[in-house]
């Protein structure tokens, strides 16, 4: 008698139980929430720069315990067996939230720089491929953004939009691709950054202004990724993880919201300046410069005293704020847009495209797309129920990734000596 299929069953069973307590154990851990600062610090920093006099800002972090959290992690882990497709996830996910917890509790330390560095690595770390550092990478960008004339902007791209008329705007775009009230979107008075985003809600600062830009930018990258595939990871019967927003899955989550931007044509030169800048800055912050001189950097890189505080506070989130230390998150951007980009094309070699779209069924790394490839064909996970429409067009994602698969073949240093 052959008893294959009842083994895979209780293997699927038993780790389907492991992966249900991890998600019950990790409910506290709001890693950006409990590191982010109130909005009340804006205010008088800003006033102390118009007094000529600027204060570095004081932030007050809980003091925040998570000893029997990460014993239950640890449990979860050890009783995980990496053998299997299931297990590796799991144990793979228990020990990023440990770190993630280990970081909540140092907040207001540097130690806080080592943790952040472990979850979403450094500047300093190479592309894949062997290729220059994440930092070479944004200084490329931010150089060739300082080079462009902004008069080549068309008139309609220098129009700003009110945070009302785009939460209308995007909330119709919404509701037309759910064909029904999935996503709420929301003014928020309170939040820092200008948008934010949850599995059915995405929030958007009430005082801010968005460029024409941002509309298509919020909707393909906010929504069709980040709230997506939580939607999707809520349809998975057996690892109700695929939901949560793992600190481990971070950097393709990013990646792949950026890529799905670049894709769509959705992305500017000023973005890619945005996200490149926070890299550099981190880097600064680092090496020494405090959230003084990080602000000013923004500042000079033409962003206004608004956005040039919210930029720096994302810097500082959870370590102090005399510099030598960063909350290194922001490093994930352009490094995961160069891994995902890279992941498609090499699918597309492999013909395996179809492990790209499996990438919407959950929150999940390049790598569980690859290892759970067995557990979709055998029906164990499910496929996505929604997928962004660049991503189901299989036959026009494949030309735009055969094309640059071909383009990377010329050498522009060769172009330039002719």
């Amino acid at each position: 008698m052959n008893t294959a299929p009842i083994t895979a069953d209780r293997d699927v069973a038993y780790h389907t139980q492991l992966d249900t307590q991890l998600v019950e154990a990790v409910g506290d851990i709001k890693l950006l929430g409990l590191t982010s600062w109130p909005a009340a610090l804006q205010a008088p920093f800003l006033a102390s720069v118009a007094r000529g006099q600027p204060v570095l800002p004081q932030v007050d972090y809980p003091k925040l315990d998570f000893g029997d959290t990460r014993q239950a992690l640890a449990k979860i882990s050890d009783r995980c067996d990496p053998s299997h497709p299931l297990g590796q996830y799991v144990q793979r996910s228990a020990q990023s939230w440990d770190l993630a917890a280990g970081l909540l509790e140092s907040l207001g330390t540097a130690a806080v720089d080592g943790y952040s560095v472990q979850l979403y690595g450094a500047p300093e770390q190479p592309l894949p491929g062997h290729g220059p550092s994440t930092r070479e990478a944004a200084r490329h960008f931010i150089q060739i953004a300082q080079e462009l004339d902004h008069e080549l902007l068309a008139p309609e791209e220098q129009v700003p939009v009110s945070a009302t008329a785009l939460m209308l705007q995007l909330q119709s775009d919404l509701d037309a691709f759910f064909e029904s009230r999935i996503i709420q979107v929301q003014l928020d008075p309170d939040l820092i950054s200008k948008a934010a985003a949850g599995p059915t809600r995405i929030r958007l600062r009430t005082s801010a202004r968005f460029s024409a830009y941002d509309r298509a930018q919020l909707f393909h990258h906010e929504a069709l990724v980040h709230s997506l595939t939580a939607l999707n990871g809520r349809e998975q019967p057996h690892l109700p993880s695929l939901a949560l927003s793992s600190p481990r899955v971070t950097a393709t989550q990013e990646g792949l919201a950026t890529f799905a931007e670049q894709i769509t044509g959705s992305i500017d030169i000023e973005r890619l300046k945005r996200i490149s800048l926070r890299t550099e800055a981190i880097a600064m912050a680092r090496e020494g410069a405090d959230f003084i001189q990080v602000f000013r950097y923004f500042c000079d890189a033409g962003q206004n005293h608004e956005e040039s505080f919210a930029s720096a506070q994302r810097v500082f989130r959870g370590v102090p704020t005399v510099g030598g230390a960063a909350f290194t998150k922001d490093t994930v951007y352009l490094r995961g847009l160069v891994s995902v980009h890279t992941f498609f094309r090499h699918m597309l070699a492999e013909d395996r495209l179809q492990i790209c779209r499996w990438l919407f069924a959950g929150k999940m790394s390049l790598t569980d797309a690859i290892e759970f490839a067995p557990l979709f064909e055998e029906g164990i996970l499910r496929p996505p129920r929604w997928l962004p429409h660049w991503v189901s067009r299989a036959n026009g994602l494949a030309g735009m990734l055969a094309f640059s698969l071909f383009a990377n073949r010329i050498r522009m240093d060769q172009l330039a000596a002719e």
